[in-house]
């Protein structure tokens, strides 16, 4: 039995590839010591998967995967391809747009950027027309190829499949499917070139086989394997992120010569897949979750696992479930956890060893591991018994719960007419979404705090310095309605989790959410409980500042949820209430304290819809209740307000509503405000403030662009009811960008307003 891995973290120990691309994007480094850090972190995650009978090799990308392969078929935006500079540069204006130093000549806006099936982390999606063409470029591929042979490891080449490849392209008014005929020639090409550099395995992912497909994209799966199948290398179809279900028989008919399926989500229909796998065919086994990092129970495991090897023999290989890209690399370098939390975990690193074990213990008697097994068990079992784990009060304040906790006691229309009263606002108002740039004094700041170089005192005379300067700002530009700036919070889900009972958090927990951008998931392990308030003083303090309303900010419960890694001994439905009365408790005391404005952001909300839609229903409903508790138990007077960012809302619209905020701000840049179609069939009853500019770009968008905006989405909202903000939070970007974007925005408002009393 042989063990493999589908992919590995790309961004190093201590996010080795974050530091080396921002240095390079600020003209601080050279592209050579750019791909000299790539070679470096390529070489280490191969020695460090060397007891692996397969590794994989293409997993690493300076950016995205997604994106790469676009690149290597040849499909590169034509705005990209007519800028100047290296192969390198233009890849990297196609994902984050403008970039640093570029004249205004050259500025061209970013690739689409979007949620990777249900996950956090993002991928630049792939542009169709009617004239693309694909021509093979896979001199980086084959690279890293013989780099992996002369580093003495077994490379397993990871390609991402052309049907998925297609099936996450957008296409305007033109069939993508047709584009199939055009792409095959280039994967068989890429097989062949492969067997030539004597690889014996290439790894194909095609996720879309656990999501609900037509019988056009399951008539393309055969086409395209039917086209792939030679002798010459084999193929293993990699799927992911879900049982197959009802595409088991199509999965298995596919001529390739092994089938990889993730038998942690997907557990309950290995029995059956065992029982009707072709006898030329492989099975691998995703047993070691790659999406959490909780420790696998190994003895349970094995006793399920033995059967199967006894069954199928060699034809048995174990692997993660997918691509370990979704969890921290080493637990071995973390010091920011106790020593029994630590002992309940596997970070990637500890995730291979926890496989060679099972392979060990299968090919060879597990009398050969017995030591870690036991040890194995005691962990397990002191995390079940452990008294930090479960809270009484907590569980017993969950019963109490009922519909009316959800409930607002007027209807919206009643409560905006008592929010225009009180407020006072403009036609087209003006807002951000909460977060102004982290700056190096803010950081610093921070930083000095936690290691104690400064006391409390100091650090909240630095923190309200800088909200100070940020209200200041907003007042001159001429905002309507402002915020404190979030100087205080390092990330918004890491900031809420820091205090509330039941979260741990490491210190060198990261992972990639996007090209160089990394998070730190919360690690949720026990009963969710708010000891004290934790942004009243804040707020309380900036509104002081102003005559203009300031929002309160918060996380909403689904996205601090979505966005951790979560307990896996209780309903992920369970866990989202428990956060919601956190955050309950949170709203109601800003309201207490006069603030009239709150937001909510559930920015994760469609990131955790199952991919099968019959399961749809059953997540929108708890997720949209959680909501509810957290939000609704405010006076009508308070005017509730919730945002969500880079996913396609079209198909949950009915949800969203349900929510039942008074005001939604949404992305909708990047996708030329395609989500507005939403609402040429809904007609969306509250207010809506359509994000108008891409923050995760450095362009700076003009007064022209944002009234084209407006008023495209005035075609489907009634101006009365409509914002004007940008599409996300502004953590990321450089005052000078911010400044000039924001102040663009007024004018835009302002133009606006102008035209609609002319």
């Amino acid at each position: 039995m042989k063990t493999h891995n589908l992919g590995f973290p790309r961004i190093g120990d201590n996010r080795e590839l974050k530091h080396a691309l921002e240095s390079y994007w600020r003209g601080e480094t050279s592209q050579n010591e750019l791909l000299e850090t790539g070679a470096h972190l390529r070489k280490n995650n191969w020695e460090c998967q060397k007891e692996l009978d397969y590794v994989p090799v293409g997993d690493f990308s300076f950016y995205d995967h997604v994106l790469d392969t676009s690149w290597m078929l040849g499909n590169i935006p034509a705005r990209a391809q007519k800028t100047g500079g290296s192969t390198l540069d233009r890849y990297f204006r196609t994902a984050r747009g403008q970039s640093a130093g570029d004249g205004e000549d050259n500025q061209i806006s970013a690739g689409e950027m979007t949620k990777w099936f249900d996950t956090n982390y993002h991928y630049i999606v792939p542009e169709f027309d009617p004239s693309t063409e694909f021509c093979l470029d896979d001199g980086s591929l084959l690279d890293q190829v013989q780099e992996a042979q002369k580093a003495g490891v077994n490379p397993k080449p990871v390609v991402l499949g052309p049907v998925t490849y297609l099936f996450l392209g957008k296409a305007e008014n033109f069939d993508k499917k047709t584009l199939l005929k055009k792409l095959l020639p280039e994967y068989v090409g890429l097989l062949n070139r492969l067997a030539a550099r004597d690889v014996e395995w290439v790894q194909i992912d095609e996720p879309l086989l656990v999501t609900d497909l037509d019988n056009d994209w399951k008539h393309m799966l055969k086409q395209t394997y039917q086209a792939l199948a030679n002798e010459s290398v084999k193929i293993m179809l990699a799927t992911y992120f879900g049982p197959l279900d009802d595409n088991l028989d199509l999965a298995l008919s596919l001529p390739v010569q092994a089938l990889h399926v993730d038998a942690v989500r997907g557990k309950d229909q290995v029995p059956d897949l065992v029982s009707r796998l072709p006898e030329h065919m492989v099975l691998s086994l995703g047993v070691i979750d790659g999406r959490n990092i909780w420790k696998t129970d190994l003895n349970t495991l094995l006793d399920q696992l033995t059967p199967i090897h006894d069954q199928l023999g060699d034809r048995l290989w174990l692997a993660p479930s997918c691509s370990m890209l979704h969890v921290p690399v080493d637990l071995e370098i973390e010091t920011g956890l106790d020593t029994e939390l630590l002992s309940w975990m596997a970070f990637a690193r500890q995730k291979l060893v926890e496989l060679d074990l099972l392979a060990k213990a299968l090919n060879q008697g597990r009398t050969i591991v017995a030591a870690a097994l036991e040890e194995n068990a005691k962990a397990l079992e002191n995390r079940k018994k452990s008294p930090r784990i479960h809270n009484p009060g907590v569980q017993a304040r969950l019963a109490q719960v009922d519909d009316s906790w959800g409930e607002r006691n007027l209807p919206y229309p009643e409560r905006a007419k008592r929010h225009k009263e009180k407020l006072n606002l403009p036609l087209y108002p003006t807002t951000t979404i909460g977060s102004f740039p982290q700056t190096k004094e803010i950081r610093s700041l921070r930083l000095k705090f936690k290691r104690g170089q400064i006391g409390l005192n100091d650090y909240t005379t630095g923190i309200r310095d800088q909200m100070k300067s940020t209200i200041e700002f907003q007042e001159e530009t001429g905002l309507d309605v402002l915020v404190h700036g979030e100087a205080e919070r390092n990330d918004m889900v890491e900031y809420f989790g820091e205090r509330l009972d039941g979260f741990a958090f490491s210190r060198y927990g990261w992972v990639q959410s996007y090209g160089s951008r990394c998070v730190k998931p919360p690690i949720l392990f026990g009963d969710v409980s708010r000891p004290q308030p934790m942004t009243v003083m804040w707020i309380v303090y900036a509104q002081s500042l102003s005559e203009k309303p300031v929002k309160g900010m918060l996380t909403g419960p689904v996205t601090i949820l979505n966005w951790s890694f979560v307990r896996d001994d209780q309903s992920r439905a369970d866990t989202c209430r428990q956060i919601a009365l956190a955050i309950r408790d949170e709203v109601l005391d800003l309201e207490k304290a006069g603030v009239s404005i709150i937001q909510i952001d559930e920015a994760a909300l469609r990131e955790g819809l199952p991919l099968r839609k019959n399961q749809w229903e059953e997540y929108l409903n708890w997720a949209v209740e959680a909501f509810r508790i957290a939000a609704n138990g405010v006076k009508d007077e308070t005017q509730l307000h919730t945002h969500m960012c880079y996913s396609e809302f079209n198909d949950i619209i009915d949800a969203i509503t349900r929510m039942d905020a008074d005001v939604i701000t949404i992305e909708a840049s990047r996708s030329n405000m395609e989500i507005l179609n939403a609402f040429d069939e809904t007609a969306y009853p509250n207010e809506i403030g359509p994000g108008v500019y891409d923050i995760h770009s450095p362009n700076v968008p003009s007064v022209d662009f944002i009234v084209t905006n407006m008023k495209e989405a005035a075609k489907r909202i009634p101006r009365e009811r409509l914002w004007i903000n940008p599409d996300c939070g502004l953590k990321t970007r450089s005052w000078p960008e911010t400044k000039e974007s924001l102040k663009n925005l007024v004018e835009a408002a302002k133009v606006l307003r102008a035209a609609a009393t002319a």
